[in-house]
């Protein structure tokens, strides 16, 4: 939510999430879609219900299509699992747009700086730093069915090693949760 916040998703922006079958594209679909915006979710085929029914308005297979050639700017961009080139999504942004890097590593950081510096472009990454407000936000959101955390799978502590593996494989839906017993 913060980077969303950050970015000031409006009412009738175009957003593109990147990566919204995960975790935290699974979260930012529902809050952009909360945030009035139109939203276009990248996941692959098989998870294109699943975005769907938190609110994506259009959907794309990053298997058959690449967005950043199909001649479609967007205000914002969230790129939450750093599997994109950084200088081809960044063509796709709207003059005055905002990239959020999600999973940047330092390198794509330091770029994200540059670029926010000497351009156009509004370049978003780093650590965030949530507030209690934003915790309130959310589980007000929670209570009134607005937003639906999505968990795909659900391990023991003692299970951890085996909630890991399955999470780098890079094919989860939503999140994973670990229970406490």
């Amino acid at each position: 939510m913060y980077f969303l916040k950050k970015a000031g998703v409006k009412p009738g922006q175009k957003v593109l999430i990147y990566g919204a079958s995960g975790a935290v594209g699974s979260a930012a679909v529902q809050l952009a879609k909360h945030f009035g915006a139109e939203v276009t979710a990248v996941c692959s085929r098989s998870n294109f219900e699943l975005v769907r029914s938190l609110g994506a308005d259009e959907v794309i297979d990053y298997t058959n299509e690449n967005f950043t050639e199909n001649g479609e700017t967007y205000e914002v961009i969230f790129e939450t699992v750093n599997k994109l080139h950084f200088s081809t999504s960044i063509k796709s942004l709207k003059k005055n747009g905002t990239l959020i890097l999600g999973a940047a590593g330092f390198l794509q950081q330091l770029h994200g700086a540059w670029t926010s510096t000497t351009s156009n472009k509004k370049i978003i990454s780093g650590v965030i730093s949530q507030k209690a407000e934003d915790i309130i936000f959310l589980k007000e959101l929670v209570e009134k069915g607005a937003y639906i955390p999505v968990v795909d799978r659900t391990y023991t502590l003692e299970e951890m090693v085996k909630a890991h593996t399955y999470v780098e494989q890079g094919h989860k839906r939503g999140n994973v949760a670990i229970t406490l017993t």
